[in-house]
């Protein structure tokens, strides 16, 4: 996925699930980080094409990514992470989030080391920056944020 369909579809996501617009900028942030650690492609076609080997590999294992959340999650419940440190913590908690929906989006358009890494997976409803995807982006952001409204509105 292009990150602005990265970033509107796990805001929208976070938001939906939360309510917090907070959360779901923090979630933002983070939605990005997976690419954003392998570095830019580069221009020269050679180059491009010896990126584009190593593109969706450690940077989007889920493993290192579940590990941090499940450890703060942890710590939250054992007390260690106290009150006064939660709100901090809670950034870096759907910072983390959004880096996995990343990886759970390029799922869909393609192969990534979910569990394994050293094997990749995935399914292909869209091709990255077809209107597929675009189409895909927008609809599931308006159905969600729908939903968030009809919350919102009937309570």
């Amino acid at each position: 996925m292009k990150w602005v369909n990265h970033m509107l579809v796990t805001g929208a996501i976070v938001y939906a699930v939360t309510a917090d617009p907070l959360l779901a900028l923090y979630s933002v942030a983070g939605s990005v980080l997976p690419d954003r650690l392998e570095g830019r492609p580069p221009k020269n076609k050679k180059a491009y094409w010896k990126w584009r080997q190593n593109h969706r590999t450690w940077t989007h294992w889920t493993v290192p990514y579940l590990l941090i959340i499940t450890v703060i999650l942890l710590l939250r419940h054992l007390k260690i992470i106290t009150p006064v440190f939660w709100p901090v913590m809670l950034i870096v908690l759907f910072f983390f989030t959004g880096a996995l929906l990343h990886i759970v989006e390029d799922f869909l358009c393609g192969k990534v080391p979910l569990i394994n890494y050293k094997k990749k997976i995935g399914i292909k409803l869209f091709t990255v920056d077809s209107w597929g995807e675009y189409f895909f982006s927008i609809m599931l952001t308006v159905l969600l944020l729908l939903y968030r409204g009809s919350e919102y509105f009937n309570k």
